[in-house]
């Protein structure tokens, strides 16, 4: 008789997988946009407000925290706007979710970015974004999605 084998629990090996929320913040016809840090990973390149959604969190309880503490502002989260799933060269992969932001308090105050800006939508496609936000770039300055 053959010895049971054991089941693994352990999972495949591939890129690691963060699971990420990012606001989209409009003001008339702009949304605001940071610029990452030069001493950062992926230096100067743009991106949307928000980060990594932490164990027991909802996507929305981590936008609204990560919105308090990048921007300062207590943020009311709309809804889910489009969800993206972006493999890295390096070999990291992102599953981003992004929420519409049309109301919050409190006065914007820049915690963590290079720089804010407040851009027109049609003129995203001007900025270097991430690689995983540039479809969505795409779509936003051709008045999809907003």
């Amino acid at each position: 008789m053959e010895e049971p084998q054991a089941i693994s629990n352990a999972r495949p090996s591939g890129p690691s997988l963060r699971f990420v929320v990012a606001a989209l913040i409009v003001r008339g016809g702009e949304i605001l946009i940071g610029q990452l840090r030069p001493d950062q990973p992926m230096a100067l390149q743009w991106e949307f407000p928000g980060g990594k959604i932490e164990a027991g969190e909802s996507p929305e309880l981590a936008l609204a925290r990560e919105l308090d503490e990048e921007l300062g502002i207590k943020a009311t989260i709309g809804p889910l706007v489009t969800r993206i799933r972006h493999n890295y060269r390096h070999g990291g992969a992102v599953d981003l979710q992004f929420f519409a932001v049309h109301e919050f308090t409190g006065e914007i105050v820049n915690h963590i970015f290079h720089e804010l800006l407040w851009v027109r939508l049609e003129d995203l496609p001007n900025y270097d974004f991430l690689a995983a936000d540039r479809g969505l770039i795409r779509d936003l300055a051709a008045g999809k999605l907003l």
